[in-house]
């Protein structure tokens, strides 16, 4: 049996501060899904819904939150939380549904509303918690981890601002001509630097927002696909949700030290925990960085989207600023990134993010991305990551 899995259908609610239930949101995503995968609700066999910890109990079971939103028919539902990573598990738990014979036809859905400003943990105390820890022993909020990660990429590699500037250029360029994109218009380098300053040297322009949207994936088995007459459909080949190797000599959100042995990797060990995100999915998939068309990456902020580059092995150590500098990344490129725009052009809806990375991929693969198509494109990979060591890549292929 192939390890492949066929996209039928994709499908979001746009991006922005709606002020409605993610309910709302996610089904919206599904109906849109179903109707592009020309499926009707009961031709659904199984729900994977990804979690939002801010939607109440609802959000803590949003299968059967969205089932029940699009009208029991006695689905299978399940859910599933990685944090940032949850779109991945999610797709992973559908794939593994259809491989196994449990399900022909599985809906993923991923859907949030999300507070305004930058994210903080759940209330109470949780001292087990790195994610607690960090805010309450530290007060390190987000924003101060991605202004920690630039400041060592400018130590380490001569990274400047203006380099982060250009990937905000780069990806609103790029988020001005999607639809489904919150911030809908370019802006330019110039923009960014008199943007305000939140976390030296990032600015404003240079973090991605909080955002409400929702995402939603038909997947299929191959057989039903071609029972369709669907001959030549996006596939998933790989799904990699690997955990960080002991021990981590890189600081990663929400970690405030390295593990005790760190000094340096040790013998036998190949890299850092988001370039073994990467190489699980390359080798899953049996491809490596130089067969990519384009790639969707988690630019939390724009010197993110610069590591990203060579996590991916789309370039060397230190080299990702130079990718940008000379336009590889952006449309029309040579290995074009976050051609949907980024989270720079839609924010964070956590459990949808990683769901509407492959929505992107599918549409490019199938040649349907209009004015952001890359020409030619037949191989994708998304790149994202999620808290406590949850690692998420898809590669999909056509």
């Amino acid at each position: 049996m192939s390890g492949d899995v066929v996209v039928l259908g994709a499908g979001m609610h746009p991006w922005g501060k709606w002020g409605r239930s993610f309910v709302e949101y996610g089904r919206a995503a599904a109906a849109a899904a179903l109707a592009d995968a020309g499926l009707d609700w009961r031709d659904v066999q199984s729900v994977v819904g990804a979690d939002t910890v801010r939607g109440g109990y609802p959000g803590y079971v949003a299968g059967a939150t969205f089932a029940r939103a699009l009208g029991w028919q006695g689905a299978r539902v399940t859910s599933v939380y990685a944090a940032c990573a949850s779109g991945a598990q999610a797709i992973s738990t559908a794939r593994a549904q259809i491989l196994a014979g449990l399900a022909e036809v599985v809906l993923v859905v991923g859907a949030d509303a999300a507070p305004k400003g930058f994210f903080a943990p759940a209330g109470g105390d949780r001292p087990d918690d790195p994610d607690w820890l960090r805010f309450r022993v530290l007060g390190a909020t987000n924003p101060a981890y991605f202004g920690l990660y630039a400041r060592r990429r400018m130590a380490l590699h001569g990274d400047t601002p203006e380099d982060f500037a250009r990937v905000k250029v780069k990806n609103s360029a790029a988020g001005a001509l999607n639809p489904y994109a919150r911030y809908r218009t370019a802006v330019s380098a110039q923009e960014v630097a008199a943007s305000p300053l939140v976390a030296d040297p990032l600015r404003l322009l240079d973090i991605c927002a909080t955002s409400d949207g929702g995402a939603a994936l038909v997947l299929a088995g191959a057989d039903f696909a071609r029972a369709r007459g669907i001959t030549d459909p996006v596939r998933i080949r790989a799904v990699s949700t690997v955990t960080p190797t002991y021990p981590r000599t890189l600081l990663d959100l929400p970690d405030i030290a390295t593990d005790s042995a760190a000094g340096l990797l040790p013998e036998g060990a190949r890299d850092s925990f988001r370039s073994s995100i990467a190489r699980a999915a390359y080798e899953e998939a049996g491809i490596g960085p130089e067969d990519l068309s384009l790639a969707e990456v988690y630019d939390l902020s724009t010197a993110l989207e610069l590591q990203w580059y060579e996590d991916l092995g789309l370039c060397g150590p230190g080299e990702g600023a130079e990718l940008v500098r000379e336009g590889a990344t952006a449309l029309g490129g040579r290995i074009p990134v976050n051609t949907s725009g980024g989270l720079a052009s839609f924010g964070e809806a956590v459990p949808a993010q990683a769901i509407a990375q492959v929505c992107e991929l599918t549409w490019q693969l199938r040649g349907t991305a209009g004015d952001r198509q890359v020409a030619g494109a037949r191989v994708g990979i998304t790149a994202n990551q999620g808290l406590f060591g949850h690692g998420s890549a898809v590669v999909a292929v056509r």
